[in-house]
């Protein structure tokens, strides 16, 4: 269990920031970027939470508890503590396969009842899809940082796989609050 007494610690005033096992990182680190991109992204999935009914609003809030897991996953680099592989164990928190397993499930779900695509999509539609989409972007945006960061070190496979899956299913979440009603790009329309 986390316990926080003291929420200002100034050990980062020095612009490093402490990873989980103990070593510290310059906050601009490929590791800490893309700890940040998870971070925001579980902010947006919070603001878009608010805008949906209570299903859809608890199965934002699962997916925010999993991106603490993938921040925690992230903040831990192989070695000591964080081992030889990514398996998690009592004292090391990683993402497992079961994770981006259960949003392709989820994502065959809400597929199922949308119409194909007849052509690429606008962002919106209405309160909660946007919020969605946003989501959804910021979800890329995190992916980009955390397959930067995989290109220089370690980066546990599953919580890659979480990531991308999870901007899948944002997409069909978002059709699926439109009930695919969605506002479809026209080529060429502004000209």
């Amino acid at each position: 269990m986390v316990k926080l007494n003291k929420i200002y610690t100034r050990t980062g005033d020095d612009g490093t920031t402490g990873l989980v096992d103990g070593s510290r990182r310059a906050k601009h680190d490929l590791r800490l970027e893309a700890i940040g991109e998870v971070d925001e992204l579980n902010s947006a999935v919070g603001f878009a939470a608010l805008a949906l009914e209570a299903d859809r609003a608890t199965a934002l809030r699962r997916i925010q508890n999993d991106l603490f897991d993938l921040g925690a996953d992230l903040a831990t680099p192989l070695g000591e503590i964080g081992g030889a592989d990514f398996t998690p164990s009592e004292m090391v928190l990683r993402v497992v396969a079961a994770q981006p397993d259960r949003l392709e499930t989820e994502i065959d779900t809400l597929n199922a009842s949308l119409p194909p695509l007849t052509s690429f999509i606008l962002p919106g539609g209405s309160e909660g899809a946007a919020r969605v989409h946003l989501a959804r972007a910021i979800t890329r945006r995190a992916e980009r940082a955390a397959t930067a960061l995989a290109a220089s070190e370690p980066v546990n496979p599953a919580a890659l796989a979480y990531l991308n899956r999870l901007s899948d299913y944002f997409f069909v979440l978002a059709r699926a609050i439109n009930a695919g009603n969605d506002p479809l790009w026209v080529p060429g329309a502004s000209r």
